[in-house]
């Protein structure tokens, strides 16, 4: 597997100028904090994390990573923000979180380094913003035990994302920072599964994740027209 850095220098550059937010669940990241239990919820009831070491790959500020280890997992999460790693890490000593790491590398490099050595692979809101989502695939793939699970999150591709990611979420209710996300990256549910059927990774399971500006209230669903998170497993 080529071990090429993957990653589009200006995304990294934006999430790194605002890591010092990430745990500030009033800020642009509390979109995540909020949608935090919902796919913690959704991973744990079809693995169950507890004694299971798991990867978390573009782990950010650590937001998922932090609660997976609190549900009894051994995690790895890894990221290219140097600055956002930094706040994982700080996050993790004055909050005494067991279990998790961080570490300053790519899925492909890791994947090259320690094949098949997780019970679990996660890669949440991360396809969307690298310039080959098929070879992040490839590589938790590569980095899950035979048998494991590798659970991913990203956006459809079509005109209700559009509106409901971009101009409703950036522009209308402010709910992330403008320019977040580019919709030429967005990815449909059928290249998602090409993607998954190529690395050899069965699809199990896939959700929709819904919002509600009104009540400020997420939910999951059977509706992948705008957000998803699919649910796969190595053969």
């Amino acid at each position: 597997m080529a071990t090429t850095e993957n990653f589009d220098p200006a995304e990294l550059e934006k999430f790194s100028d605002l890591a010092h937010r990430w745990w500030d669940t009033e800020s642009e990241f509390r979109p995540l904090h909020e949608i935090n239990p919902l796919r913690l919820d959704w991973i744990d009831s079809l693995v169950p994390l507890r004694g299971r070491r798991v990867l978390d790959v573009g782990c950010g500020g650590g937001i998922l990573a932090d609660s997976m280890a609190r549900k009894g997992a051994t995690v790895l999460g890894i990221d290219l923000a140097t600055k956002a790693l930094k706040v994982a890490q700080i996050h993790a000593l004055e909050t005494q979180t067991e279990g998790v790491e961080y570490r300053e590398i790519s899925a492909e490099a890791l994947a090259a380094e320690d094949p098949g050595s997780f019970d679990v692979v996660t890669c949440m809101e991360m396809l969307e913003h690298v310039p080959d989502p098929s070879s992040i695939v490839k590589a938790c793939a590569a980095l899950v035990k035979p048998g494991g699970h590798v659970f991913f999150s990203t956006i459809n591709r079509n005109a209700k994302a559009f509106l409901f990611a971009i101009v409703g979420g950036e522009y209308v209710l402010n709910l992330l920072p403008r320019g977040t996300h580019e919709y030429a990256k967005f990815i449909k549910p059928s290249e998602l599964a090409a993607f998954c059927r190529a690395a050899e990774l069965d699809l199990r399971q896939i959700r929709g994740l819904e919002y509600n500006p009104l009540t400020s209230h997420y939910w999951l669903s059977n509706n992948t027209l705008v957000n998803y998170l699919v649910a796969t497993q190595r053969a």
